[in-house]
């Protein structure tokens, strides 16, 4: 009895699908290409060529990252399109953080079965990210894994590199006592915490995404969905005019973990509640899971994405800058000397 022929479509992966989804993300990724792309879609490799002009020793900065548990929303919303856009900013905002200018991305999407259109919507919101970073989307690895995720869903990460002179590199080295904290503030949620977020509102309250969550006219899914900020374009041409002597993505571990990584020993940070607007999904997620003050500030945001920590006196001058180009911003603490960490205090 003659054997039939196994294919790898039906072990579960459509190389012709995937091909299709190639041609439906070539549009998103032009839009990110400039002169320093020297490669097409396809290529083994992503090629960019540097531009050395005005460095006098460049320093290649790295930084990589996912989304994690908000991928969860958008499969709840069949939405896809703004995820790419969280991946990007986890990326390009962190190799800020050393006073890097974001060059390329590369992204990761690995699903159980590749259905093109999503996979594009995918890669639309990465591509839009990109724009927004100014950095081009020079390649990237499009993964069909049947069996090892479960229907509808997909993994995303990404990879940014970044260029910064040696003697301009933003370590915090220069923080000193009287330094003040300027705070630009989040777009929500941004991509941290939504494993506390979703125990909350779906598992412990059985709310839906489709749930109103207040006057604006928007369900709570669209709250949690809503895109992580990138900061690069205000953030560099502060570098231009002032001196940033330390920067923090406050991401994972909130405001505790993150801030101390930029402070020397013997310093310690006050941040003076009262001094921003808190959204209002922490303060619900806050009162609903009845949560203490300081587990928020340890896993969230709570309203203010980057920090940015500079001399007193170019402390309003920088919030006024902000504020002429568009971008709202708020002294939110000072540096004083003592125990190395953070201290969150009414005003």
């Amino acid at each position: 009895m003659e054997k039939k022929s196994l294919t790898y479509r039906e072990a579960g992966v459509d190389v012709n699908e995937g091909a299709r989804a190639v041609q439906l993300m070539r549009k998103h990724i032009q839009r990110t290409l400039n002169p320093n792309v020297l490669c097409d879609i396809g290529g083994f490799g992503g090629l960019f060529q540097l531009d050395l002009e005005g460095y006098k020793n460049p320093v290649l900065v790295s930084g990589t990252d996912g989304v994690g548990t908000k991928l969860k929303i958008a499969f709840l919303m069949d939405k896809h399109d703004t995820v790419g856009q969280d991946c990007v900013a986890m990326c390009v905002n962190d190799v800020l953080c050393q006073g890097a200018k974001p060059l390329f991305f590369l992204d990761y999407v690995a699903t159980g079965k590749l259905k093109p259109e999503k996979i594009a919507d995918i890669v639309k919101g990465i591509a839009d990210g990109c724009v927004q970073a100014g950095c081009a989307l020079i390649g990237g690895e499009t993964a069909e894994m049947p069996g090892f995720y479960d229907d509808g869903e997909y993994d995303l990460a990404g990879f940014a590199v970044g260029i910064v002179d040696r003697e301009k590199i933003i370590d915090g080295s220069q923080i000193a006592e009287g330094d003040v904290l300027i705070g630009l503030p989040s777009s929500g949620i941004h991509s941290n915490g939504y494993s506390l977020v979703r125990k909350l509102f779906f598992e412990n309250l059985g709310y839906s995404v489709e749930k109103p969550f207040d006057d604006s006219g928007k369900t709570l899914g669209e709250i949690l969905l809503e895109p992580t900020r990138i900061y690069v374009k205000p953030c560099m041409a502060l570098m231009e005019k002032y001196q940033i002597k330390g920067m923090v993505h406050i991401t994972g571990g909130g405001f505790y973990e993150n801030i101390p990584r930029v402070i020397p020993q013997g310093l310690r940070a006050v941040i003076e509640l009262g001094t921003w607007p808190i959204l209002p999904i922490f303060e619900t997620i806050q009162e609903l899971g009845n949560i203490e003050q300081d587990e928020m500030f340890s896993t969230l945001n709570m309203g203010i994405g980057m920090i940015l920590v500079v001399n007193e006196q170019d402390g309003e001058n920088i919030i006024r800058d902000l504020e002429a180009n568009g971008e709202k911003a708020y002294r939110i603490g000072q540096i004083v000397s003592g125990d190395h960490g953070v201290e969150i205090c009414p005003r």
